[in-house]
């Protein structure tokens, strides 16, 4: 593994347009974009994905100053929705500088977490149950997220369709795997990245792979602070790219290909100047969806004279590999 990071341009830039709603592109232009969401997700794990004007950039920027504004708030008022204070839950809500962990270490940044819809019945105590903590301040925020919610939703089919044309499922196939997605149990953060202090132990974000399917990234344009591991060994500089949101797969995709499609790790260094906001969205299976190999994987790994490499790992349900990461995520103390 090298130390230096690699140029951001190495990641691929692939426009998801033909694949929204109401789009009127031809066979070949859906064709060109789901071959090359196959060889992202293969060979990087990440890229970037041209979003406008489906979502603007005016309307990206007014959630981040919406973060920066939230953790500029008084320590009192943003304790107010800590995650602690939603007794017997746990995770819905703030988190203090350093609460997050990464690899048994606290990463340096703020946090502001929500999650799908409680999947467990009324009552329930436990990491995933409760209601969200929706912030009161700044005005506007909670509706700002939420419409984000049901806009990352659409981009999610969308992407999720293009990634099993050029995976080569067939349309039954493809049904089949949208039904274990409709309901996503989506997960979304806005974090607080201060630049790293002088001998600080650990990263602002530590090496990790995200869980489930699909995350939708914008954040501040500062440059080298999210860092891509390549297959190579190399760190590439994931920086922000107007019109674009940086995506990357996570852990169930990796399973549904056997291992042709990783999920990659990345982390953050952010030793700018000035304060990051970053604001990633998760787009995921339904909690209770069974996960498992891919018939349309173990074909195309034998096109490409890969079968060899496939993993079959079995069937898992998301909602219990989720359970198993989460509880490990968090500290709670001031230390």
């Amino acid at each position: 593994m090298t130390a230096d990071a690699l140029p951001a341009s190495i990641l691929p830039i692939i426009d998801i347009a033909p694949y929204l709603p109401n789009s009127s592109a031809s066979a070949a232009e859906r064709a060109e974009t789901a071959a090359a969401l196959h060889a992202a997700c293969r060979d990087f794990g990440f890229f970037y994905l041209r979003v406008s004007p489906f979502v603007g950039d005016a309307e990206r920027g007014q959630l981040l100053d919406y973060g920066r504004e939230f953790f500029a708030l008084p320590q009192d008022e943003k304790d107010a929705i800590h995650t602690q204070a939603n007794a017997g839950f746990g995770v819905r809500g703030y988190q203090r500088m350093r609460q997050n962990v990464t690899a048994g270490k606290a990463d340096h940044h703020e946090g502001l977490d929500f999650f799908g819809p409680s999947p467990f019945p009324a009552g329930t105590v436990g990491p995933l149950a409760g209601e969200n903590q929706w912030p009161a301040r700044p005005e506007g925020m909670s509706a700002a997220l939420k419409a984000w919610v049901e806009k990352m939703h659409v981009l999610g089919k969308a992407t999720m369709r293009g990634m099993a044309d050029g995976l080569g499922l067939t349309d039954a196939e493809w049904s089949e795997l949208w039904d274990l997605c409709e309901d996503s149990f989506w997960s979304m953060r806005v974090i607080g990245y201060p630049p790293l202090p002088p001998g600080v132990d650990g990263k602002s974000c530590g090496e990790h792979k995200d869980y489930g399917c699909l995350t939708f990234l914008h954040a501040d344009a500062c440059p080298a602070s999210l860092q891509v591991l390549s297959r190579s060994g190399g760190w590439i500089n994931a920086d922000m790219i107007p019109g674009c949101m940086v995506v990357n797969i996570g852990a169930m995709w990796e399973r549904w290909t056997g291992g042709l499609w990783p999920a990659t790790l990345h982390r953050v260094i952010h030793n700018g100047q000035t304060f990051r906001v970053s604001h990633p969205f998760f787009f995921e299976p339904a909690f209770h969806a069974p996960c498992k190999l891919l018939p349309a994987a173990v074909r195309r790994a034998k096109e490409e004279g890969r079968e060899g490499e496939l993993r079959d790992e079995g069937v898992i349900e998301y909602g219990q590999y989720l359970l198993g990461k989460v509880t490990t995520n968090f500290k709670y103390d001031d230390e």
